[in-house]
This record gives structure tokens, sequence and C-alpha cells, in this order.
């Protein structure tokens, strides 16, 4: 399992747009590009952290989402008005439970 790791500066006052699109858009990769899912954090700085996690690398890199997300997707960038370098790790051990 691979995850990979996000953070991004939003721009003041876009925070809702941001966080509304980031969850329509990371439903849909879950849906139909067979990602485990995402989750949301907010800093202490005020930065929003993120992590997916995937079968592999193999599989985001060939995620290609329906062009109906184009919208929540330029939405979601337009609400950054930073982002941190991605990173990605590979799970060596899972402890995590839903």
């Amino acid at each position: 399992m691979t995850v990979f790791f996000y953070r991004w500066k939003i721009k003041p006052g876009k925070e809702k747009q941001f966080e509304e699109n980031w969850s329509v858009v990371t439903k849909a990769i879950k849906e139909q590009c067979g990602s485990y899912g995402s989750r949301l954090h907010l800093a202490g700085n005020g930065d929003y952290i993120g992590y997916a996690q995937w079968p592999g690398a193999q599989t985001r890199k060939r995620c290609e989402l329906d062009l109906s997300l184009s919208q929540a997707r330029s939405l979601v960038r337009g609400a950054i008005e930073y982002s941190y370098p991605e990173e990605q790790f590979e799970v060596k051990i899972d402890l995590l439970s839903f």
C-alpha cells in the first residue's frame, strides 16, 4: 500500500470552497480510480493536510477522472494559495482502525 501526503495553504475565505470540492473530487477518485480513500486535516497553523491511500503508485498514476469533475477540480485549485510538494510513502505497519 502507498500513501500520498499533501499540504496546502488556502486563500483566506476560500476554506469552504476547498473543503466541499476536495470532497467531491476525492470521492470520485475512490469510486473511479480505486483509491482506498483520503483524509483531510487542518493543522494548527491553518494549513490543510491530506493523505490518500492507494493499492500502489501505479494505480494512482493510471487514474483518469470523468470530465464532469473539471469544475470541482478547478474550484479546488482556485482556493489554493500555495501547494507544498507532495510526498509518497510505503506503508510498513498499519494499525488504524475504522
